[in-house]
């Protein structure tokens, strides 16, 4: 995973390292990583161009929390505040994210597509001694 905030040497321009859980072009779930630019604020508060928000929600998972395999039915911000959150892709590739760290979920549903568990989607566990507290926040 890339540093969260990352600085080009030559412009000094810094951006933001959005971690992105997406739909590839076969249809599957993919991991990729998008820089988003810091281009607002002063040198000392570097800030993104606002971006909209929907609303949020607050999510907390028990000890021993698992899900079947699911896509996101709209793209959603996902920040985790405590406790740590595996997501695992078809083919047995998978992350944990832990407190401070996100991902953009925005692996959906092909269109025209019917979901197939063993082709589409994520699922989700909470890993470790700690209850999952997360907050969804939709565009």
């Amino acid at each position: 995973m890339s540093p969260l905030i990352q600085t080009d040497a030559a412009s000094g321009q810094s951006s933001f390292t959005r971690v992105v859980l997406a739909t590839g072009a076969d249809g599957r779930a993919c991991f990729r990583e998008e820089s988003l630019p810091l281009s607002e604020g002063k040198p000392a508060s570097q800030l993104s161009p606002f971006m909209s928000a929907q609303g949020y929600q607050l999510r907390h998972s028990p000890v021993g929390f698992r899900s079947d395999f699911h896509c996101t039915g709209e793209p959603q911000w996902v920040f985790i505040l405590q406790g740590q959150m595996e997501i695992g892709l078809q083919g047995g590739v998978s992350r944990v994210f832990g407190p401070g760290q996100h991902f953009y979920s925005a692996d959906t549903l092909p269109a025209g597509a019917v979901f197939d568990p063993a082709v589409h989607g994520h699922w989700s566990r909470q890993v470790g001694p700690d209850p999952l507290v997360t907050v969804f926040l939709r565009d």
